[in-house]
């Protein structure tokens, strides 16, 4: 069985190591706990390790997950994976959910609104942007991050932008992929006047190169709970 009180004390340690390496507190790095596929039971582990921020791909297993869950109230759901427009409505509604980072398109902003609207809420988001250019990633490019925000601005007041989410290269040094996530959110701050000071970028294998680059959370999954256990 995974260990997970250990696994999280070494991704623990290679976070400070990391911002220690970057002359950065390691306060200033959160970290998501990505248990896509994986039990509720693991998320329960987890929670005795001291982590109560979890990541999930899929809007119909984060539904099923905090229902099982719906008695630890501390819980904070962030989604991380595409999200389709037609599950919309069932993400918003699940108890806990705190963030959606993987905000792409401007479909989606409109559907988020919608249902936003009915439930009386407002939500927390990224801007997920397509860093790499690699054609099998999601994302918004780079190229069209800024007017995908403007329609944020202009139509979606029930979504607070944080900041941008990005994933490294499938191959190679992800240190230019992450300059890139960075600058433009240099660019998108001084467009739009928001803070956006949410940069979700990093995992298991890349987390030190993109706290390096000015990472503000890194999404460990396989480092915390091992492979994927459960599938869909």
């Amino acid at each position: 069985m995974t260990d997970l009180t250990a696994n999280f004390r070494r991704v623990r340690a290679r976070i400070a190591a990391a911002c220690a390496d970057a002359g950065r507190a390691a306060e200033e790095v959160a970290l998501l706990a990505v248990s896509k596929h994986h039990p509720a039971a693991a998320v329960r582990a987890a929670i005795s390790a001291g982590q109560w921020e979890f990541g999930e791909n899929r809007v119909q297993e984060l539904v099923t997950k905090a229902g099982e869950l719906a008695c630890e109230r501390g819980l904070r759901w962030h989604l991380i994976g595409s999200l389709q427009t037609n599950k919309v409505k069932d993400a918003v509604r699940v108890p806990g959910l705190t963030m959606v980072q993987s905000v792409d398109r401007s479909r989606l902003v409109d559907a988020l609104q919608r249902e936003l609207a009915k439930v009386g809420r407002d939500l927390d988001v990224l801007l997920q942007v397509n860093a790499s250019g690699e054609p099998q990633k999601h994302g918004v490019a780079i190229g069209d991050a800024a007017a995908l925000l403007d329609h944020i601005q202009t139509v979606a007041p029930a979504l607070r932008v944080q900041g941008l989410m990005a994933m490294g290269p499938l191959v190679g040094d992800p240190r230019p992929t992450f300059d890139r996530v960075v600058e433009l959110r240099r660019a998108l701050q001084d467009d739009s006047g928001l803070p956006l000071s949410m940069l979700s970028l990093g995992m298991s294998g890349d987390l030190e190169a993109a706290i390096a680059a000015g990472s503000t959370m890194v999404r460990v999954g396989t480092a915390l709970f091992g492979k994927e256990s459960v599938q869909e």
